[in-house]
């Protein structure tokens, strides 16, 4: 069954063709539920609602642009929309933060690590550092999908990026 066919098939709710969309799927989305959650658990759950928001919505997907991009935003919104209503974000004064890139001066550090300590941020952060690094997404879209504004999104990246660079220092150190 061709993309096309299986979408049509889910309008439909024809529930062998939403299996096989979620089997299609479901790696790919559990990735960003994964970037966007503080846990395993949080992301299998917010992998569950973004699949339930697909099927109920997918009637508006008129097959204008990608499919796939479609569900990985609806995906993204999901997750953030637990996070939007603990408005977790803090206000700081942005004049105090240097823009500063974490570095990482050589591969030697294990993949897993990174993702580890990425996963570890706060809730705040961790959503900000992963919309603006690894979505390229800006401060004031970052600032209208979390309710927040384009200063605070600017202050929790820099706080993620700050506490990154202090467990990749101890890291490197603890390598030695």
């Amino acid at each position: 069954m061709t993309l096309e066919e299986l979408i049509i098939q889910c309008k439909k709710q024809d529930a062998t063709a939403q299996e096989e969309l979620y089997k299609k799927y479901s790696n790919t989305l559990f990735s960003i539920c994964l970037k966007y959650s503080p846990n395993y658990a949080e992301a299998q759950d917010n992998l569950q609602d973004s699949f339930l928001t697909i099927f109920n919505r997918i009637e508006q997907f008129e097959g204008k642009g990608s499919f796939e991009g479609w569900i990985k935003r609806i995906t993204v919104n999901t997750a953030l929309q637990k996070y939007r209503k603990q408005r977790a974000f803090d206000i700081t004064n942005e004049a105090q933060l240097e823009d500063e890139d974490v570095v990482v001066e050589d591969n030697s550090i294990p993949l897993d690590f990174l993702l580890k300590i990425i996963q570890e941020l706060p809730d705040r952060y961790r959503l900000v550092f992963n919309l603006y690094v690894l979505d390229g997404y800006s401060h004031k879209e970052i600032a209208e999908m979390l309710g927040i504004s384009d200063g605070t999104s600017k202050s929790n990246l820099a706080r993620a990026r700050m506490i990154l660079k202090q467990k990749i220092h101890i890291y490197n150190t603890e390598q030695a």
